[in-house]
């Protein structure tokens, strides 16, 4: 035995030089990995910006969008009020069946005055006049038009025209004949004699009495005005930041050409790009309408953009902002932290290696001495782990790869119906049935696959044979070779703790619901105030993918965030002017009395925590305690942002309500101030996409009295 003892060392030698090894490249792993995990780390800030970004730049781009179609279904609604006009189709009803000659209708040119007057009246009224060129002088001056309406036959040649219009020089003569029957056709934007933006558009007449057919247009009515003026103002959004831009393109065949006015004072319409430009906004824009990227403008200068489609038009709207605006405080923030991250990575590294190699000789002898201690020790452990698992009252067994039985306790085998030992290595469809054993060896494959423990709840049965179970799936991948890689089970009968929590949850949400009516007797114009941030809340933090649990806590924070506004005076609730700020003041401290009336009660979620924390700000500028960013429970920020929300689309005795885009833009003002940009995105997301505005279209009303 002593020279055993005595060679035992030199035996192992090569084994303490593997576990130098890889003791050593473990610590470069866990150093490499954490580098990973910094990177990962700022990625997902900037990620998070860019959301936020797009979010941002799609909300304004869809307005400038809604707001230039608006003005261009206005320009059509103006020349459709002419063409369907009973005095123009008869007119030119009577025209046509006169083979064209005015001089044969009736009173022809008593009509033909009669209309040039109401297309005065109209042109005026619609924008479509413009001053004429030329000196105003008593001689035979030719003058020349550049705006104003005109009423065509079906060869296009003018019948009746305002003094201002346009003689019908050869583009306007081919976009009359090149225009398609029974349909309105745009001529696009173009310069006119005095170089500046205008457009045409063409509308069809037909024939009094008839139906809107190719077979019954007896004629045209044709607008052309100056444009400058009404689209581009459209492409602006009040209050936006100094680098924003929004600009209007078309695709000419292989170049882009610039449709509103640039940044740069470059000429209008003179200015195009070839769709080949290296990384170009509006190439990319083209060929996929819609999407948001990172490119290069007009200027060469990088930029963030989005597009839109204008419907009826071969118009694309790109919005965009410079990139060093828009990312330039983030781009900042990801270097500094980068830099943090690894000096303290490289640092923590280097005092792991010192000290590893100060106790790596002392580990070695104290882990053979151990070795051979545990050698001699475990089978009395083996005897002692059954034991104390035979004294449990919960079935404990291991179960291999192959979902076969290593070890079974006593309560296991009583479930089972057989003698422990007789379990060891029969399958557990076998002993248990198919469908307990399915059940298991699906959340068993789970644990080994992930590597961590598993826990799950399984309801049997129903009413009186109700019975809950609690199993958790503990994997076993090295156990110093004594079982080979399994999963530990372990099953609990929860049926009591589940009957009484779920008999509590019902007589807490009962208890809720009376509270929330108590308050809102008191407060009749705010009636539905909790429940509806409580319905916001549940919604934005669905949306964000918290917890279930969080979910359940923001939703019962909000309808309980009013019980505090017992303490304070009917008259103040109820006052029909503006109150005071003592009287302010009074009602939100209504807010830190709620979270003292509910200390004792005790939910599930911080529910109490959560509303001490609702008047918190985001950059630290809040009550009661100042605290910043992350520090603020997720669900005090998801209800900070479903009151302010509710608040503002809600109308109440001395004001009206917000509509739900401009309560949203206010929202985004505060982000990073007063709110949390993830959750007001959250809120954007839900509004836009997931119904959010039908849903609370209820909200724009007063409560029932």
């Amino acid at each position: 035995m002593s020279d055993l003892l005595n060679s035992e060392p030199k035996g192992k030698r090569w084994r303490v030089s593997a576990g130098v090894a890889l003791t050593a490249a473990g610590i470069l792993l866990v150093a490499a990995l954490g580098v990973w995990q910094v990177f990962r780390f700022v990625d997902d800030l900037r990620e998070r910006d860019l959301r936020t970004w797009q979010d941002r730049l799609g909300l304004v781009a869809d307005s400038r969008k809604d707001a230039v179609e608006a003005w261009l279904a206005q320009q059509w609604q103006e020349l459709s009020d002419v063409a369907d006009s009973d005095s123009v189709r008869l007119f030119l009803t009577q025209v046509k069946l006169a083979g064209g000659d005015i001089s044969k209708v009736q009173d022809g040119e008593a009509q033909a005055e009669y209309l040039q007057n109401m297309l005065i009246v109209r042109a005026d009224g619609a924008g479509f006049k413009a001053p004429v060129l030329g000196p105003e002088v008593p001689a035979d001056v030719q003058r020349t038009g550049l705006a104003g309406m005109a009423v065509l036959d079906l060869d296009g040649k003018t019948l009746v025209a305002t003094r201002s219009m346009p003689a019908a020089d050869l583009a306007t003569r081919q976009f009359v004949a090149s225009a398609e029957k029974a349909r309105h056709a745009l001529r696009d934007i173009f310069l006119d004699p005095a170089k500046q933006p205008a457009m045409g558009f063409l509308v069809p007449i037909y024939a009094i009495q008839a139906e809107a057919s190719a077979d019954q247009q007896v004629g045209w009515v044709l607008g052309i005005k100056e444009v400058g003026s009404e689209l581009y103002p459209k492409l602006k959004q009040p209050g936006d930041i100094e680098t924003a831009e929004a600009v209007l393109v078309r695709q000419e065949g292989a170049v882009i050409r610039y449709l509103s006015p640039l940044q740069g004072n470059k000429a209008l319409l003179s200015f195009a790009l070839a769709t080949n430009t290296p990384d170009l906004d509006a190439a990319a824009a083209i060929a996929a309408p819609g999407g948001f990227e990172i490119k290069r403008d007009y200027r060469n200068t990088p930029v963030l953009f989005i597009s839109r489609k204008i419907e009826g038009t071969p118009w694309l709207l790109i919005y965009k902002v410079d990139r060093a605006t828009a990312l330039g405080a983030s781009d900042r923030r990801a270097r500094d932290l980068l830099a943090v991250f690894l000096l303290a990575i490289l640092l923590l590294t280097a005092g792991i290696i010192a000290i590893w190699r100060h106790g790596a000789s002392q580990r070695a002898s104290e882990a053979a001495r151990r070795y051979r201690a545990l050698a001699g020790r475990f089978e009395h452990q083996g005897n002692f782990l059954r034991l104390v698992t035979d004294s449990q009252p919960n079935a404990i067994f291991i179960a291999d790869e192959e979902s076969r039985y290593r070890f079974a306790n006593r309560q296991s085998a009583e479930e089972a119906g057989i003698p422990a030992a007789d379990m060891i290595g029969k399958t557990l469809a076998s002993v248990l049935g198919p469908d307990a054993a399915k059940r298991l060896e699906r959340l068993n494959r789970e644990a080994l696959e992930d590597e961590k423990m598993v826990s799950a709840v399984h309801r049997l049965g129903a009413g009186r044979t109700l019975r809950v179970l609690q199993s958790e799936h503990i994997p076993l991948t090295t156990m110093l070779d004594i079982v080979p890689r399994g999963v530990l089970v372990v099953e609990q009968d929860v049926t009591v703790a589940v009957s009484e929590r779920e008999r509590r949850e019902r007589t807490l949400a009962k208890l809720v619901k009376s509270l929330v009516s108590l308050v809102d007797r008191r407060d009749r114009y705010a009636a539905d105030h909790s429940m509806r941030v409580a319905t916001v809340a549940h919604a934005i933090a669905s949306e964000m993918g918290l917890d279930p649990a969080l979910v359940e806590t923001a939703e019962f924070a909000g309808n309980l965030m009013n019980l505090g506004k017992i303490l304070v005076p009917a008259d103040i609730l109820t006052k029909a002017g503006r109150l005071s700020e003592e009287e302010i003041e009074h009602v939100r401290d209504s807010l830190d009395a709620t979270a003292e009336f509910l200390e004792g009660i005790e939910f599930d979620g911080p529910v109490v925590e959560t509303l001490r924390q609702c008047r918190e700000n985001w950059d630290g500028s809040g009550r009661p305690r100042g605290l910043v960013g992350e520090a603020i429970l997720p669900t005090a920020r998801v209800v900070a942002v479903a009151n302010a929300f509710v608040a503002m689309v809600s109308p109440r005795l001395n004001r009206p309500g917000l509509d739900m885009d401009a309560a949203a833009e206010s929202l985004v003002r505060g982000m990073g101030t007063r709110f949390d940009r993830g959750v007001v995105a959250a809120l954007i997301n839900y509004l836009d996409n997931k119904g959010g505005r039908s849903a609370w279209a209820a909200f724009s009303t007063l409560p029932r009295q």
